[in-house]
């Protein structure tokens, strides 16, 4: 049976599904049509169900509940991995709670999680401008926003341009929760057969296990789409976002996936949830 696929080109999602993909581990049958996406355009995707598999944000999750459930296996939680504001010039997150509507923030989409982590610090921080998460770096140096919220690698590189912290959003989450950050998970359209779905759930853990088994297998495939990413850059991105939660959500993953909502819901920042969240809940 074939699926369509969607994921990032970052290195967590391409080191997470290059097993499955090229087939170094049994599929059970499950073949894979692959769609490369930045994590918004595969909100987007999601909202209008377009893809049977898909990586979305944990925000986005909220909105599509009742047309996909999450997969035990694949998820982006952790600690110190969160979103951080950044900025030109040196601004104090005192300053930006004192006067959010003096700043244009550059965010990389409407419906990701950091965005979300954004309104929960700063919930009057109105003035904002979606961006592709890769250009936001660029768009502070050239002074078309004030500040940025950066994703993924980005975490990296804004130092090397001269650009400041402001404030880690996901330390700001552990400090208020003492849980790991939900930043991304795998989902299933709950419309495929019961068993294609737990088959997926299964295949899945099984291509993150080869992952972790063996690190270096994916190379190739994973700096064919990591923008020019050195090595040593790749794999701390990848040992950023790829650790026991991706194998399997387990207790605590659990756990603070429903702190997240719950949160959303207490601050009406997503709608009521009517669906079990988790494929195997």
């Amino acid at each position: 049976m074939q699926l369509t696929l969607g994921f990032s080109p970052c290195p967590n999602d391409t080191f997470i599904f290059d097993a499955l993909i090229h087939h170094k581990i049994d599929t059970e049958g499950l073949e894979f049509e692959v769609f490369f996406d930045d994590v918004e355009t595969l909100n987007q995707k999601a909202f209008k169900g377009m893809l049977d598999v898909t990586k979305l944000s944990y925000h986005a999750l909220a909105y599509v509940t009742d047309q996909y459930a999450l997969l035990d296996s694949g998820s982006a939680l952790g600690f110190g991995v969160g979103p951080m504001l950044i900025s030109k010039e040196q601004i104090a997150a005192a300053d930006l709670e004192r006067e959010p509507l003096g700043y244009k923030i550059g965010i990389p989409g409407k419906y990701t999680t950091a965005n979300f982590l954004l309104g929960l610090a700063f919930p009057e921080a109105k003035n904002k401008q979606e961006l592709v998460f890769s250009e936001i770096e660029d768009a502070l140096l050239n002074e078309q926003i004030d500040i940025g919220l950066i994703i993924h690698e980005n975490r990296f590189t804004y130092q090397d341009k001269g650009l400041h912290k402001i404030i880690d959003l996901g330390d700001y989450w552990e400090k208020q929760t003492g849980c790991a950050i939900p930043l991304g998970g795998i989902v299933v359209k709950r419309s495929l057969p019961s068993d294609v779905q737990l088959k997926l759930n299964r295949v899945l853990r099984k291509s993150v296990e080869f992952a972790f088994a063996n690190p270096k297998s994916g190379l190739d495939f994973i700096r064919q789409h990591s923008q020019e990413m050195s090595e040593e850059v790749m794999y701390k991105h990848i040992g950023l976002y790829v650790n026991q939660y991706s194998a399997d959500l387990g207790t605590e993953g659990r756990k603070a996936i429903r702190l997240m909502f719950d949160k959303a819901l207490e601050n009406k920042v997503i709608p009521p949830i009517t669906q079990k969240i988790f494929l195997t809940e």
